[in-house]
This record gives structure tokens, sequence and C-alpha cells, in this order.
């Protein structure tokens, strides 16, 4: 059995390791043979020495390595690059980031995807051009949200096709307590805005989009809307885009160059006038209003305006609400006040929370235009989104379905609610 166990196998001594040798080689794995000398021959020349190795090409620079990301995320990189970027990017962590965006990037340019833009792209590019773009002529901050709603519903009117020009679109309004409407097209809607822009290019001094004609222009927003459907020989069509755009622009013009006084020239309804910083948010208003009616009808994404402008819009209608109930309750429409308040002082208020966007604490004055809202003397509260609440105003949302959260006067609540809804008109 001393075959089983190295070393010479003499007693006493401990036998070492047995080394089992690896498999031999083929003989034509070996060096080459030498090759066969004849006999008289001359000796083969011996073989050139290998050239020694050069030196280890030196590592690409950061700029080099950081301008061929992009190829390396399309994959046309050689496999030295390809090897040099991708050790560049264990040690480089900006590179690394913008490694995996341009690798995200080239995601989207895969055929399996949509290429289709975001629709809301448009809506918030504008926004943002808006926000952030100085005019060469300073806009006044009133007249800002008046702008801001044309320029919206312009490039909403560049969008669509000429067949939608004669969508239907379906106006709601209040009259006393119920619900109204009147069914027109797109471009009808246009021409609604443009003849009831009018009474401010009017007050200006600039040409009514009525014309002059046989007599005075109709002075109310309703007859001079009727008096432009009526005076059409055809249905209005995309050509009223350009007059009516022309005259946004001209109004916007004139505020700017006219200084500060400007701003309190009264602006007459027909029944009733406003200062022109309050007219032109009233027609900003009534822009985006209809301009989401138009949205709906061509089904194209319309937003909100901005919140600042937002908020400017619910002040104004809150600031009209007292009027507003005093003359329903004029007309029988409303509770008889409850209290005799003085010019100037207190008496009951209704506070008006607005939430969300354009959000903010209205006291509503509820025996007397001429009384102060104060939250000393509030019997009611309500509460509610803030595009909620104007939708209200706009006559598109019932006052009994308008309220999120009611406390205190039912009575009082229900009044106001209404007089909001009965700010709306054709």
């Amino acid at each position: 059995m001393n075959g089983d166990h190295g070393g010479d196998g003499r007693d006493g001594e401990q036998p070492a390791e047995r080394r089992i040798p690896g498999p031999r080689a083929a003989a034509d794995d070996q060096e080459s043979l030498p090759p066969v000398r004849h006999r008289g021959s001359e000796p083969p020349e011996p073989p050139e020495p290998p050239d020694p190795p050069g030196p280890s090409a030196p590592p690409l620079p950061h700029r080099v390595l950081k301008s061929l990301l992009g190829a390396w995320a399309l994959a046309a990189c050689s496999a030295e690059e390809t090897a040099a970027v991708e050790e560049h990017l264990t040690s480089c962590a900006r590179c690394a980031d913008e490694a995996l965006r341009l690798r995200d990037a080239v995601g989207l340019l895969h055929t399996d995807g949509t290429l289709d833009l975001d629709p809301m792209l448009r809506s918030r590019v504008l926004e943002g051009c808006l926000g952030r773009r100085p005019a060469r002529i300073p806009v006044p901050s009133w007249a800002a949200p008046y702008d801001a709603e044309t320029a919206r519903l312009d490039a909403l009117l560049r969008d669509i096709r000429d067949s939608e020009w004669h969508a239907p679109v379906r106006l709601k309004w209040f009259e006393g307590d119920q619900q109204v409407n009147r069914r027109t097209t797109v471009a009808g809607v246009i021409g609604h805005l443009m003849a009831v822009d009018g009474l401010v290019s009017t007050a200006l001094g600039l040409d009514d989009p009525l014309g002059k004609g046989d007599g005075s222009p109709p002075p109310t927003p309703t007859g001079r809307t009727e008096a432009y459907w009526s005076a059409a020989l055809r249905p209005p069509t995309r050509t009223v885009r350009e007059p009516w755009r022309d005259q946004s622009h001209s109004l916007v013009r004139t505020v700017s160059f006219a200084g500060r006084g400007v701003a309190e020239m009264s602006v007459p309804y027909g029944d009733f006038a406003l200062p022109l910083q309050d007219s032109l948010l009233e027609r900003a208003f009534e822009c985006w209003v209809h301009g989401g009616d138009i949205a709906d009808a061509v089904d194209y994404p319309y937003e909100p305006p901005a919140a600042a402008h937002l908020q400017r819009m619910i002040d104004l209608a809150a600031r009209l609400l007292p009027a507003t109930l005093s003359e329903r309750r004029r007309v029988g429409l409303a509770a008889p006040a409850r209290h005799l308040v003085t010019a100037g002082s207190p008496g009951r208020s209704l506070h008006l929370e607005v939430e969300g966007r354009g959000g903010g604490d209205w006291y509503i004055a509820l025996d007397s235009p001429a009384a102060l809202g104060s939250a000393d003397h509030t019997v009611a509260q309500v509460a509610l989104d803030g595009v909620e609440f104007c939708r209200l105003v706009a006559g598109h949302v019932p006052p009994v379905e308008a309220a999120a959260g009611q406390e205190g006067d039912r009575e009082a609540i229900r009044d106001v609610l209404f007089a909001a809804a009965s700010l709306s008109r054709l």
C-alpha cells in the first residue's frame, strides 16, 4: 500500500504530499520545432525579437468624456470609448446624473410610445410668458387680467379647426331666480365678447365695433349682443377673431398710455356703470367664462386664471353683492332688511370664505350697500371653492348647489347666493 503514499517509504518519516501533474499538452500546442537542416544548407536567420510594449494610452480628459455622453446614451461609442465613459461614470456624480437623463430622453424616441404633446403645454408656456416677459409699455396692474385672459382665449382660437367655429355653444345666466340659456356658436361667442367690449372702447373714444349706423348702438350688454347677431348677414365665422383681437389690443394699449387717472373713468352699462378698472376686470372674467364655454364645446383643456387674477375677480363680485342684494330686495326677490344702518356704519354681515385658488375672506353687508361688512356682526358663513364661486357668479351653477359649507342665518345665506347668481347676464 506504499504506492498510495508519497515520500521514499522509510519507516518513521511522514510522507510528503504527492502532486498530481496536470494534463500534458498536445504536440501541436508546444513551441514550433526548429526546422530540419539539410546537409549543405545555410542556417536559418534567427527570428526578429518582438517590439517592446508601448506605453498605455493616457485617460481621456473630463471634457472629452462629457462630450461623449450623448453618443454613449445612443450606443454609438466605440468599445474603447464606452469603457472609458462607463469607468468615468463610477467616479463623477454630475456626469452620471446627466447620463441617466440622456438615457431617459433616448427612451422617449422609441416609436412604441406616443409623441403627442401634453395638451396643457401651450397653456403652461403661455402662462409663464405672461408672468415673466417684461412689456415694452407697462400694463397697469388692474388691466393685467384682461390682457392675460384675451391672450389665453386667442391661443385657444388659433388651435381650433375651421369647422369648430360653428360648434354649438349654450350660454347660461340667471334672470330673477331662474336659469336661462341661449344657443349660439363659437364664432357667435366671440362676436358677443366683441360687442360688449365695445362699451369700454366707446368710453375711451375708440371705434365701436357695432358702428354708428342709423342710430346709437344699444347701451346694454344684452342689447348690443342681440344687435350684433341680428345685423350679421350670415352666422359669424372665424373672420370675427381678427377684429376682436385687434380691439382687445387697442384697449390694453390705450389704457397703458393713458396714465393713472383713467382707472376711475366711468364706463356705462345702461342701467349701471363701473369704473374703468372694474370694467376691464369684469371683461376679463367674461372672457375666461366664455373661453371655458368654447373649450367645452371643442373638447379643449382650459385652466382657470392665475391665482392673483382670480382673486381680483372674486373681490369685484364680493364688492358688487351688497348693491345687487339691495336691488333684489327692492323688487321683492330677497327678504327685507332687518336693521336700518347709516352710511359707513357696520351692520349684519355674511362671512364669505373662499378656499383654494384666489381664496380669501370677505364680509358682505346684508342690510344696506352703504353699510360696512364686519367680522364682529357676522350672522352667517358660507364656504366654497374659488372657481366654484366664480361659476356661481357666471350663472353656471344653481345657487342651491353652490356652497360646500353653510352656517348661521339660512335666509341671509339664500339671499346672498341668489344675489351672486344674478350678477350673471348674457
